[in-house]
């Protein structure tokens, strides 16, 4: 059984990482609104892109239509882009991430695929690492960024098409979160390589439009592009749900180290109580010896 300084010690240890757990929570719910409007103000930006690449892809599919749209005529080398944080205490943010890119690359090799793993945040690169690391071809830095801007994205958008052109994968896909609530993230996987538009994207898109110099021409630029657009609304959904995640979970420990606190406050109290009457029944065993 515990001394009364032992609970004494544990009850402030406890107390001390409930302030911490607090001030990060509190961290936390202040990034999520900046992060929350950053993620929702590029999402129109990014589907009506999407729509517009869906229209032309259209009527520019053929012998004609870029490699990005195309793809190169195989599919045996998958580049998978694991987006995950560089810091931790975040919840089942990051493990449902790599849980899904798990997934994905087993059954790819399961069907005798070769699997590549492009990792954006040291996270997601620790816990594929045990397994994968076999697989590793590249690894983004984004710990000594503050604030996401499209630049980040631009680089790492340049890195996939860099390697594109290389001929070292067929397909790539980003493995990211996409947010919904602070306590709902949507653990996603959206090919980039070969562009891949959903039905939606090409409704209510006009067929009335000319195109100079030509939808291929067009297309060549922008697909690029919407690479760099996929990824940097990928990071800000990531960005928004790490927060969310984070902020919920810290929540949770918090509430746990108040009842923690409560039972061994209860714990000391007892224990407190029970050596004062003992010590009271010495005294008064002693003084009737007398």
């Amino acid at each position: 059984m515990p001394s009364l300084k032992d609970l004494k010690n544990r009850i402030g240890s406890v107390k001390n990482t409930r302030k911490i757990t607090k001030a990060m929570q509190m961290v936390a719910a202040a990034k999520l609104r900046r992060a929350q409007d950053s993620a929702e103000a590029a999402r129109p930006y990014a589907d009506r892109m999407n729509a517009v690449m869906a229209g032309l892809a259209g009527s520019a599919s053929g012998e004609g239509a870029p490699r990005l749209l195309s793809g190169t005529g195989a599919d045996q080398v998958h580049l998978l882009v694991v987006m995950t944080s560089e810091r931790g205490l975040c919840g089942g943010f990051n493990s449902s991430i790599v849980r899904k890119a798990r997934i994905a690359a087993q059954e790819l090799l399961a069907q005798g695929k070769t699997v590549k793993i492009l990792t954006v945040g040291k996270k997601g690169r620790e816990q594929l690492r045990r397994d994968y690391g076999q697989y590793f071809v590249a690894h983004v830095d984004l710990s000594e960024v503050k604030r996401l801007g499209y630049v980040n994205a631009r680089g790492i958008a340049q890195d996939i098409l860099a390697r594109f052109d290389a001929g070292e994968f067929d397909v790539a896909t980003l493995f990211y979160n996409r947010f919904v609530s602070v306590i709902s993230q949507v653990p996603t996987a959206q090919q980039v390589i070969p562009a891949v538009f959903e039905e939606k994207s090409v409704e209510g898109v006009s067929d009335l439009y000319d195109y100079e110099p030509s939808e291929e021409g067009i297309l060549a630029d922008l697909l690029p592009r919407g690479v760099a657009t996929q990824v940097f609304t990928a990071l800000l959904e990531n960005a928004a749900s790490e927060q969310g995640a984070r902020m919920s979970a810290m929540d949770n420990a918090t509430r746990n180290a108040g009842d923690m606190i409560n039972k061994l406050t209860v714990e000391y109290n007892r224990s407190r109580q029970a050596a004062i009457t003992k010590e009271l029944i010495e005294i008064i065993s002693g003084a009737e010896a007398l």
